[in-house]
């Protein structure tokens, strides 16, 4: 029975993904006692990555579902630099433009949300396009970036409570309401369904293609809340903001326990697998590592992730549907959100 229980621990992402990282930062203040453990490290550390954290909030959910968004980065870049042309040409009040930019992020994963779901197109072509379209924006609005923002939109991301920058408490909150969300309401299960199984979601009466498009929705709205913490924190907003952060995403959350093929993963393992990132990028920083070597280190940990996840998959480790027969208490033909 404790071997059985031992067994479970290890196929749990979550749980060896906390391992890991706590053996990490074991070994690194061991190594760098004076740099690593400070205060001033790790909270910088959790500043750099609170961004890319809730960002990939969205991208676990979409995961979950089998779907995934590579349009993100470019959205957190799309969305600040909007609400900033709003502050800084037309003097919109501060509330009001971070309204018109998680707007327009709000539309632009309800247009991949409608092709995927409704049209038919592949995830992978139209988050894509949509990448390319949604960047030219950013530069066309932007340009060079936008500066001088107003006080009190600086002050959003830039205020410290207990030490440590209001993006970072940002995140604690995304990921704590949408953990709650995803784990405690029948809305949010539905994504197991479908990821699990699409054909047997639809049957039990799912609304499968509503929910596909708001999965996109609350992706986009994150990216864009991100972005425009992101302009608050600089105290700018720059057009090439989130370049590249797709990949870097998406390595953490599967990192974090998701799937490629979708039905299973966790919003804390999205959390997990962003500081785990941070960790091996401020790891790699002390120890003087070329930024060349850098990309290529975290290449090869987003090669290590998918081939441990196909790994996974084939000798049946981490049960796929885990949350989808915790769900069963959720009589499937009566969902009807």
């Amino acid at each position: 029975m404790k071997k059985d229980k031992i067994t479970q621990l290890l196929q749990d992402r979550v749980f060896t993904l906390t391992v890991t990282i706590a053996l990490l930062f074991v070994v690194c203040s061991l190594i760098w006692p004076d740099k690593f453990p400070t205060f001033e490290n790790i909270s910088l550390v959790m500043l750099n990555l609170s961004i890319e954290s809730i960002v990939a909030v969205g991208m676990m959910l979409l995961l979950i579902s089998g779907m995934f968004d590579l349009s993100v980065g470019s959205v957190v870049a799309f969305a600040g630099s909007i609400a900033a042309y709003f502050m800084y040409w037309y003097g919109m009040y501060v509330p009001v433009a971070i309204l018109v930019g998680l707007g327009f992020a709000g539309l632009i994963g309800l247009t991949n949300g409608f092709f995927v779901a409704k049209v038919g197109i592949n995830p992978l072509i139209q988050t894509l396009a949509m990448m390319g379209i949604v960047r030219g924006l950013a530069l066309m609005i932007a340009g060079a970036g936008i500066q001088n923002l107003p006080e009190t939109f600086n002050a959003l991301g830039q205020t410290k409570i207990l030490g440590l920058q209001t993006p970072v408490w940002f995140m604690l909150l995304i990921v704590g309401i949408f953990s709650l969300l995803v784990s405690r309401t029948v809305f949010f299960r539905q994504y197991y369904y479908i990821g699990g199984n699409e054909k047997a979601a639809r049957l039990s009466g799912i609304r499968v293609d509503r929910v596909k498009i708001i999965g996109f929705v609350l992706t986009s709205l994150l990216a864009g809340a991100a972005g425009i913490l992101l302009s608050s924190r600089l105290g700018a907003a720059l057009a090439t903001s989130g370049r590249g952060m797709e990949l870097r995403v998406i390595t953490a959350v599967i990192l974090g326990g998701a799937s490629l093929l979708g039905g299973q993963g966790k919003i804390i393992g999205a959390l997990l697998g962003t500081i785990f990132m941070g960790l091996v990028s401020n790891i790699m920083i002390l120890a003087r590592v070329s930024g060349y070597w850098q990309e290529i280190v975290l290449g090869l940990i987003l090669i290590l992730a998918v081939a441990v996840d196909v790994l996974a998959q084939k000798r049946g480790g981490v049960p796929p549907r885990e949350y989808v027969r915790k769900s069963s208490e959720v009589t499937p033909p009566k969902v009807e959100a």
